[in-house]
């Protein structure tokens, strides 16, 4: 694909994802709250009339009272809003981000040969593929060990997200792996949102368009699965932000390390969950900022070893940077604008080509250029004499 086509592809679509996103989560945090914190109605009245629990709220200069029914309120409320496209626009957007930047450009960001030596329409097909398994056995998995225990659902589904994890970075690029995973978990909400979920809530509405007591089986399982969602917000997040963190997604043991934070950035949301029902569960805060300082111990690069003896020149590392760096890091299509053209501009980002083509070997992305060890040897010795 052109460069400058890609780049305009990109914007459009993480502007639509990154809005779609913001107002999908944003409601399924909202309603999540809103249902943990609703109370039992105060006039009988409203309990008479079906009502569940109430909830009041102050904002926007203004009280909000929001109640929600047992099942269904006598009278079909007009106008009804729907919550889907907010769900539907993510994924979409995502996915075509994710085709975009990876599928189109598979060689050298899917790929990684010294991972798997794969050709370009078997590293797609193992990708989609994983895409569409992910929802098939989640999907089982909550009609079988879902409707005998929540949280054996939950124990389940964390020993699969640690494989899929692991299997993702045996088969594609490091940034790659990560993304491979978010864009599964991803599918997983979205499917949610379009299979159970919205199909729960129409049933409901067809109960009440005629006049009959509407089955409560199918609303327990939409909101089960909504919680879901809420659950794996974060996890998903994270796997969209990493990829500006070489040090997490480029570690020697990178799918526990995104299995340790999606467990964490899980814990936050009980937290939270647990803040909203009225509990206060300091041992989740103080448990995560232990767990993640110890990561961060973990990670912590060691002093980069170098086989090289004697100085190494400016002049020595240059046609290393110029045939293995500068083919993506030049002109105005460069990746985040780092160009790689000039002394200045090379000398500029040491750390970053410490961290990324020394430490981390994530750069060049599939070590499409084809650096050897040797010359990543010759880089670590010019930067470790400076």
């Amino acid at each position: 694909m052109d460069p400058y086509l890609r780049d305009v592809l990109d914007v459009i679509l993480r502007m639509l994802h990154v809005i779609a996103g913001i107002a999908w989560i944003g409601a399924s945090f909202y309603f999540v709250r809103l249902d943990l914190a609703l109370r039992a109605p105060k006039r009988r009245e409203d309990a008479d009339a079906g009502v569940a629990g109430e909830f009041w709220g102050v904002h926007g200069g203004g009280l909000y009272h929001s109640q929600k029914y047992r099942l269904a309120p006598p009278e079909m409320p007009e106008p009804l809003h729907w919550f889907k496209w907010e769900a539907y626009a993510t994924w979409l957007s995502g996915f075509a981000l994710f085709v975009v930047l990876y599928y189109f450009d598979a060689r050298v960001r899917l790929v990684d040969a010294g991972i798997a030596d794969l050709d370009e329409w078997q590293a797609i097909a193992l990708s989609v593929g994983g895409i569409a398994l992910a929802w098939v056995v989640y999907d089982v998995l909550c009609r079988t060990v879902g409707q005998r225990s929540q949280a054996a659902l939950a124990v389940v589904g964390t020993g699969l997200v640690a494989l899929a994890a692991w299997g993702a970075g045996e088969l594609f690029a490091p940034r790659a792996a990560y993304l491979q995973v978010g864009v599964m978990l991803g599918t997983i909400m979205a499917a949610n949102v379009f299979f159970v979920i919205i199909p729960a809530h129409r049933k409901l509405v067809a109960a009440m368009e005629e006049k009959r007591e509407p089955d409560p089986a199918p609303l327990l399982e939409a909101k089960n699965r909504s919680v879901h969602n809420n659950y794996l917000t974060l996890p998903v997040l994270f796997t969209m932000l990493a990829g500006h963190f070489a040090f997490v997604f480029g570690a020697d043991e990178a799918w526990l390390v995104f299995v340790a934070i999606a467990v964490l950035t899980a814990l936050i949301r009980v937290f939270f969950n647990r803040w909203h029902a009225g509990r206060r569960v300091w041992w989740i805060p103080v448990v995560a900022t232990a767990a993640v300082v110890a990561l961060a111990l973990w990670l912590r690069p060691e002093a980069t070893a170098t086989s090289v003896t004697g100085p190494v020149t400016f002049a020595q590392i240059q046609p290393v940077i110029a045939e293995r760096c500068a083919p993506c890091h030049s002109g105005a299509s460069a990746p985040l604008g780092i160009r790689f053209e000039t002394r200045k501009q090379i000398e500029a980002r040491i750390d970053d080509i410490e961290r990324q083509a020394v430490q981390t070997r994530v750069m060049p992305p599939g070590n499409a250029t084809g650096m050897t060890e040797d010359e990543r040897d010759l880089l670590a010795a010019w930067i470790a004499q400076r």
